[in-house]
């Protein structure tokens, strides 16, 4: 996963973490490569689930417009979509 020309936001509760964790969790997210008909059903590798330090994390992709007040209109193209990493704890879902 490359983090470009998109966001990346943390959620209340990953963001309380130390930043050890954080890290460690953004780098999990970066390598997740767990995906499976069970939780990737669509093929889109767009939400993904694990433990750290007894918390579990959950990230997931989502693509806006441009603008980012509404989902992309064509999300395969890039012109017309911003994405959006979301990562949180499952509890915040």
């Amino acid at each position: 996963m490359y983090l470009t020309d998109g966001k990346v936001m943390l959620t209340r509760g990953v963001a309380a973490l130390p930043e050890e964790d954080q890290a460690a969790i953004l780098d999990r997210v970066c390598t997740f490569d767990d995906f499976a008909p069970a939780n990737d059903p669509y093929g889109e590798h767009d939400f993904g689930a694990f433990e750290h330090n007894g918390h579990r994390i959950f990230w997931k992709v989502d693509a806006y417009g441009r603008n980012e007040r509404f989902g992309s209109p064509d999300p395969a193209d890039p012109r017309v979509t911003k994405r959006v990493l979301t990562i949180m704890l499952a509890g915040e879902y």
